[in-house]
């Protein structure tokens, strides 16, 4: 099976050495099911029917992680791409680094041994012979491995054909400049949105230094800018839903987020676009943002995004969302998700696998 309709949405190389990856590619930490870090219960078809027609609207890349569901979501895509050129027409990311203890808490390990058995038990997963990209998920907090020992692990296994490109999410500059010094850094993932742009002024400048590709996460903000995102829906969330957690959906932080929405709103309004494709276009239109990953676990909800890529956002249309930000006193600063020296504990605080 082939992908179709791929020429309709545009493609950016992935830093110089790397895929081209159409501007979005659909991410799955949704699709995983019900776990400490999940989004509620989820319908394995419905995930792999949104899948499939991500990739038949033109998508040509999907990321995941074996951290999403404990598995699960590497599962579901692994039967989604089923009959498709994985690696040809639609390339797979995952991820390495983060392992659940029996008491549900997750904790990082980076050990060369346990990164080698995590690559192995998701190509399994996946159903393929090579991963596309292979990403550290979050750094090492808990396992005592140095940065460098990990890193040079991952570019062994680059070497022996399990891995295309390497990547690193969730790293500070600092991080960044020693695995370099090791082996290049194809690809950088930060969390970026018009309510955490952190990013931009940190890693992302980094990357856009070294060459290195930038694919982002969380460009809706975890569903707060979708535009149909309100109280009455977060009251509505399933009580292991993640988003209880994130600071983004409490109060202070909630009500000015969501003036910023009804802004947004009024911007989009006159593109003749919803709230979700700004929000998106905006990600894209940032200097060195190679692509973004969406979520999504229906067909229906990718079309709210999906023309996204296409979109181009005049300077005036940029300037009114800079200035709608400032003043309702939207969102935070902080690069990246959290510290880099956070704990696994502080980052289950927060709702961050």
């Amino acid at each position: 099976m082939t992908a179709q309709g791929l020429d309709a949405i545009p493609r950016r190389q992935l830093g110089f050495t790397g895929p081209e990856l159409t501007r979005i590619g659909l991410g799955t930490w949704a699709i995983g099911g019900p776990w400490r870090f999940g989004w509620g219960p989820v319908d394995d078809e419905e995930s792999i029917a949104a899948i499939r027609h991500a990739i038949a609207s033109g998508i040509n890349w999907v990321d995941t992680a074996p951290i999403y569901g404990l598995g699960h979501a590497e599962e579901v895509v692994g039967r989604a791409l089923d009959g498709y050129a994985v690696g040809e027409d639609v390339f797979v990311a995952t991820k390495c680094g983060r392992r659940s203890e029996p008491d549900g808490s997750i904790v990082s390990d980076l050990r060369p041994d346990s990164i080698r058995s995590e690559c192995e038990r998701s190509l399994r997963r996946l159903g393929v012979e090579r991963l596309d990209l292979y990403q550290i998920h979050w750094p090492d907090f808990d396992s005592g491995t140095s940065l460098e020992e990990s890193w040079s692990a991952l570019a062994t296994l680059v070497d022996e054909g399990k891995i295309r490109w390497l990547g690193v999410s969730n790293f500070d500059v600092g991080q960044l400049d020693r695995c370099e010094r090791i082996r290049h850094v194809d690809s950088l993932q930060p969390p970026l949105s018009i309510v955490r742009q952190g990013a931009l002024r940190t890693t992302i400048r980094w990357a856009v230094e070294h060459r290195t590709g930038v694919v982002t996460y969380s460009p809706m903000a975890s569903g707060l800018l979708t535009g149909t995102f309100d109280r009455t829906r977060l009251a509505s969330l399933s009580t292991d839903d993640v988003r209880h957690g994130k600071s983004e959906f409490r109060e202070p932080e909630l009500s000015r987020n969501l003036a910023l929405v009804e802004r947004l709103r009024g911007i989009a309004q006159d593109l003749g676009v919803g709230v979700a494709g700004l929000a998106v276009a905006w990600v894209l239109a940032q200097e060195g943002v190679t692509a973004a990953i969406v979520g999504a676990r229906r067909p229906q909800q990718i079309e709210e995004w999906l023309g996204a890529a296409c979109l181009t956002l005049p300077a005036e249309i940029l300037s009114a969302i800079d200035e709608a930000v400032a003043e309702t006193g939207a969102g935070s600063d902080d690069p990246p998700a959290l510290p880099a020296s956070a704990s696994s504990a502080a980052r289950d605080e927060a709702g961050r696998p």
